[in-house]
């Protein structure tokens, strides 16, 4: 299983339109950051995790040609509105690319992009998709799924974990994604144990109404003990290697282009 962060920033990116703060002005690549995503690699296909406004720059970026699934976390427009996009994956394949989501993921995908589930003039092309309600566990490309539910303030987001089942010369590996939360129920705090990998985030130092600040991240962490943490959904209120240097063994800032495997 590898992992790669196509984007690591807020809802506004970094840098932040009209922010001639340090960090927005930095060279620093890495304090350059797309709104949030990832792609989870596994057996040669490729599991995309949200649609963000930057899906085609990110798709450049990694050399993206194959995109054999989309899982979504919810449907703000930061991990929405590169939907459009997926058409590109469709023509490379020649397949309808399967979306999964819970049944109001689905309604709103329906509602925001009605002219791809009714007849068009063809035009540039649209996406092809088929539409899956997601189950709390499934199997998918080799990897064992589990979907579950963290408060993004008011409003439950998907949060997802991955299970690589164990071979003869490895055990198990089990990776996780969890972006837009500032409160995870005790239930999936139980389904993050014994994580080789943590996506989690941290939009800035202090707490947010519905993210997690910096310290709150990290005391849930030190509960979880996963093997790695990388934090995610980063505003420009973190410079890089500042904050990198301050972190604790294990912890470490996310950034866009980030490769993780876990062979």
């Amino acid at each position: 299983m590898e992992i790669f962060v196509l984007g690591s920033g807020t809802s506004h990116g970094v840098p932040m339109i009209g922010c001639e703060c340090a960090v927005c002005r930095s060279e620093n690549p890495r304090n350059k950051r797309f709104r949030p995503s990832l792609l989870v690699r596994n057996e040669g296909r490729n599991l995309l995790i949200d649609t963000t406004p930057e899906l085609r720059v990110q798709s450049l970026a990694l050399g993206l040609r194959q995109v054999d699934a989309v899982l979504y976390t919810h449907t703000h427009a930061d991990h929405i509105f590169g939907l459009d996009d997926l058409r590109r994956f469709n023509d490379l394949s020649g397949e309808e690319i399967p979306v999964y989501g819970d049944a109001g993921i689905l309604a709103d995908i329906r509602r925001i992009y009605p002219y791809i589930f009714k007849e068009t003039q063809m035009a540039g092309g649209k996406p092809r998709l088929t539409l899956h309600e997601v189950e709390p566990a499934f199997t998918l490309f080799g990897l064992q799924i589990t979907a579950f539910y963290v408060m993004h303030g008011k409003l439950p987001v998907l949060a997802y974990r991955f299970d690589q089942p164990p071979t003869p010369t490895a055990p198990v590996r089990s990776a996780a994604y969890v972006t837009d939360v500032s409160s995870i129920p005790p239930d999936a705090m139980d389904r993050l144990q014994n994580l080789d990998l943590l996506f989690l985030d941290a939009v800035r130092f202090e707490p947010h109404p519905t993210h997690f600040g910096l310290y709150q991240a990290l005391e849930v962490i030190t509960e979880l003990k996963p093997r790695r943490a990388y934090l995610t959904h980063l505003s420009h209120h973190f410079e890089h290697e500042a904050v990198n240097a301050q972190l604790p063994a294990g912890v470490e800032l996310s950034y866009d282009g980030l490769a993780v495997s876990l062979e």
